[in-house]
């Protein structure tokens, strides 16, 4: 049975503060929530509810495969499903880019957390300014695949092929040729299931 928790889950999203961005990505001259901003902004909600979370990773050998469970202080758990990250290199820096976007990704999906000032609200207004550079990831990549690991969940987090459209206009000329054969393989797949 998972009354209690369901019941404290929901009292304690609708305290849930946005994520503050307050790391700097010089490479988009943009600022990002990290995942310590993540945490900061939903850890007062969930102690205050007898909630806590953890992370749980499952095997995986070409990225990182998380799953966020939320517990409660009766016991009751509940789990967010999980969350495929690859690692766009296969060496200790890639998979440590893949955990850290996973785990993110993961706590943002489980509590509703949208970072302050989020690109979706940009998306719905109306045309673009003139000049204005919307390319806006949420992790600043120090080096080129950390950039790529970002790109790669963006395209796995598309719905439609626009949004997957989207994220790949959204990338520099040395990114789209990093993630192009992904893009192409995550475009059948959505062309599939349309």
């Amino acid at each position: 049975m998972t009354a209690k928790i369901c019941a404290a889950f929901v009292k304690a999203q609708a305290e849930i503060e946005k994520a503050v961005k307050e790391k700097n990505n010089p490479h988009f001259r943009s600022k990002y929530a990290d995942l310590g901003a993540v945490v900061d902004a939903i850890k007062p909600a969930l102690e205050k509810h007898g909630l806590g979370f953890f992370q749980k990773f499952h095997e995986d050998h070409e990225g990182v495969t998380v799953e966020t469970i939320i517990v409660h202080e009766s016991g009751e758990t509940l789990s967010n499903g999980v969350l495929s990250v690859p690692a766009t290199k296969k060496d200790a820096q890639g998979f440590g880019s893949a955990t850290t976007y996973a785990r993110r990704y993961s706590l943002q999906a489980a509590f509703g957390v949208a970072p302050e000032d989020d690109d979706g609200n940009a998306a719905s207004n109306s045309a673009p300014k003139k000049g204005a550079d919307h390319r806006k990831p949420e992790q600043p990549p120090s080096e080129d695949h950390e950039a790529d690991a970002e790109s790669l969940a963006q395209m796995n987090a598309a719905t439609t092929v626009a949004e997957l459209v989207k994220v790949m206009n959204g990338l520099s000329p040395d990114q789209k040729r990093a993630v192009t054969p992904h893009f192409n393989q995550r475009m059948n797949e959505l062309k599939k299931a349309a």
